[in-house]
């Protein structure tokens, strides 16, 4: 069965104490809160530098069995060293993190820089040097990259393009692997405000035709200012909540309907 989970890109924001966080709560114990809410994260602070192996093995520690970290590539990897060859030791590094996670490590997502253009050769002996058994999905900030001979190559290594609205290179809603990577960063792309319930509901749709058609998908809230982050997830997440109810009590009513003709026409 298709699994959808909603969350945020990281929890360690100071402005979400008091409208997401509860009053008086510390520090060390907001991961355990924010996992009792939501069942994933992307992890956001792994972008600017690699963490201890104590860290990573205690946010595995503070959270369920089945909660998925996302995990955000260096930026050694996307933007220093822009996925050359020179990145295998970062890569190297970086699984050697992931392993810790176990079961809980989700896909990992390569945010280019807005000077990066498209690069069909270097992105394609890239993708070579990941290990396969993880999923990975690429936002990209310029609007070369949406070419299709890049489209087309991300769906021949089956990763996923990272459905972005970033305000540098808003992303088409083009599904390329057999799961979708949605990443919200505020209605304008500038990681502020809340997204209007209109905007949201369309998600919810789209996002429930993937998963009908039993592909697994991945959402993150990126707006982070004023907390409209865990705002807008909730919201997303009840949306889908009653989309599913919707189809359920329409799926039983259907039943009901072929199984009172049935009877009907043995009688």
């Amino acid at each position: 069965m298709a699994r959808v989970v909603v969350g945020t890109s990281g929890w360690h924001y100071q402005s979400w104490r008091g409208p997401f966080f509860p009053a008086g709560l510390l520090v060390k114990h907001q991961l355990r809160f924010y996992a009792s809410q939501f069942e994933t994260t992307e992890l956001n602070g792994v972008f600017y530098r690699t963490p201890s192996e104590a860290a990573v093995r205690g946010w595995r520690d503070q959270t369920g069995p089945d909660f998925v970290f996302a995990w955000k590539a260096s930026k050694f990897i996307t933007h220093w060293k822009r996925l050359s060859e020179r990145s295998t030791n970062s890569l190297e590094l970086m699984e050697s993190r992931l392993k810790l996670l176990g079961d809980k490590a989700g896909p990992v997502l390569f945010q280019l820089p807005p000077q990066f253009e498209a690069d069909h050769d270097r992105l394609a002996s890239f993708l070579r040097r990941l290990p396969e058994h993880r999923r990975y999905s690429f936002e990209f900030r310029h609007r070369s990259w949406y070419a299709p001979a890049i489209l087309r190559l991300l769906r021949q290594a089956n990763v996923a393009l990272c459905l972005s609205d970033h305000h540098d290179a808003p992303a088409p809603w083009r599904r390329t692997a057999d799961f979708v990577y949605v990443r919200g960063h505020g209605p304008d792309g500038r990681y502020r405000d809340n997204y209007p319930a209109a905007t949201l509901k369309a998600w919810a749709k789209r996002i429930g035709g993937w998963s009908a058609h039993g592909v697994d998908v991945f959402v993150y809230f990126d707006n982070d200012q004023k907390s409209a982050a865990p705002a807008d997830a909730l919201q997303l997440r009840r949306l889908l909540e009653e989309s599913r109810r919707t189809r359920r009590i329409a799926r039983q009513r259907s039943a009901d309907q072929r199984a009172d003709l049935s009877v009907g026409s043995s009688t």
